[in-house]
């Protein structure tokens, strides 16, 4: 259940993990390997390694408990380990069933909001946050950005 992704002409390392035989099956319905290296290579210009795993609703909800004292499994978990100017180390956490629920209550497709949360845990990974209205304003123009040239359209827009 693990797919390395080398990103050609840079010395980021993709990983890509999923939980679970289920979680793996769903993943490529979404996204090929190399859709998510395109998605990835947009949202970081550094090097580095950067783990991406997909996990279910438990290993969710766990892991959203344990590292945010949060009690239910959330869409995306970013924990970065190293960050520099030229480098990045970091585990990206999705949680592919509420990512598969937040698109059918938000009216977008899978492929949209996973790689807007890909680009949003990417950006999160490289240190930008929106916990504050600034640094939010900051962080979502940058995503509706990197999403334009993706070909998406700004996932912020009520439908």
């Amino acid at each position: 259940m693990q797919t390395k992704i080398k990103i050609s002409n840079s010395r980021l390392l993709v990983d890509v993990q999923t939980a679970s035989p289920a979680i793996e099956a769903a993943l490529k319905k979404i996204a090929s390997s190399m859709l998510i290296k395109k998605w990835v290579k947009a949202s970081v210009q550094t090097e580095g390694l950067l783990t991406l795993r997909f996990v279910n609703r438990s290993e969710g909800k766990k892991l959203n408990n344990a590292f945010r004292k949060k009690d239910y499994a959330t869409n995306v978990l970013t924990f970065p380990y190293e960050l520099s100017k030229k480098n990045i180390v970091a585990d990206i956490i999705f949680c592919l069933p509420v990512v598969q629920k937040e698109a059918k209550e938000q009216g977008k497709t899978l492929k949209a909001h996973l790689a807007h949360l890909i680009v949003h845990g990417c950006l999160h990974a490289q240190g930008y946050d929106h916990e504050h209205g600034k640094d939010a304003k900051k962080m979502e123009a940058l995503e509706v950005r990197l999403l334009k040239e993706l070909g998406f359209t700004n996932p912020y827009l009520v439908n």
